[in-house]
């Protein structure tokens, strides 16, 4: 029941993916940015597709760079080692007892968390079940979540719908989030697009911010 080792597919490309239901466009003072799981344990799964990891955990750290530039949040979520089975709960019928302590736990060395980010303790698929996710995100005043990490199917896409049903408007990156499989991917996506958020990609994120950035520069 432990993750299983992910063979290596080709990132979907934007219109591979239906358009999205709404038209948002992101901006730097209502967005957040959501670094998903990507500890040791889960990105461990990539061991035989580096092709298919490197590039996403690349996007993300632009996205990152470019967030701590225009004092945009980014929010780690990191589950914990050692569950114990009554917080583990049903999750251990799916994936048995988890993350041990110590390495398995940390962020990625090319994504570590710095100071000023903020992480949060994540317990299910969701990054809103059994977190404060939604206060955080509003005592900074932000209601646009930029969805990064794994597994594009189960966390990221349930991050996303949750975040739509808080009221808080979810960007999924296309390229700047992994899975187990192509059709996977594929799938969170295309629901994502039609249901609960917009898809994006890394390319579509960086340009929008910055445009948006300088537009406001100039209005000042």
């Amino acid at each position: 029941m432990a993750i299983p080792k992910i063979s290596s597919y080709t990132i979907p490309a934007r219109d591979e993916i239906p358009d999205n239901t709404v038209d948002w466009e992101l901006d730097t003072s209502r967005a957040a940015l959501l670094v998903h799981d990507m500890q040791n344990y889960f990105i461990d799964a990539y061991a035989d597709a580096p092709e298919l990891i490197t590039p996403v955990v690349a996007n993300i750290r632009s996205m990152r760079t470019l967030a701590a530039e225009l004092d945009i949040p980014v929010v780690f979520t990191m589950q914990p080692g050692d569950q114990h089975p009554s917080r583990r709960g049903i999750l251990a019928d799916f994936w048995g007892p988890g993350l041990g302590a110590g390495r398995d736990t940390e962020v990625i060395d090319a994504l570590s968390p710095e100071p000023g980010d903020i992480e949060v303790t994540k317990w299910r698929y969701s990054a809103f079940q059994r977190t404060d996710l939604r206060e955080l995100l509003g005592h900074h005043g932000r209601d646009q979540l930029i969805v990064t990490g794994v597994y594009a199917h189960m966390g990221c896409m349930l991050s996303a719908a949750e975040a739509f049903m808080s009221d808080v408007s979810p960007f999924l990156v296309l390229d700047a989030t992994a899975d187990f499989s192509r059709d996977e991917h594929i799938m969170a996506a295309t629901y994502a697009a039609k249901r609960c958020g917009a898809v994006v990609t890394t390319e579509n994120v960086l340009r929008s911010l910055r445009r948006e950035s300088v537009s406001a520069g100039a209005a000042s």
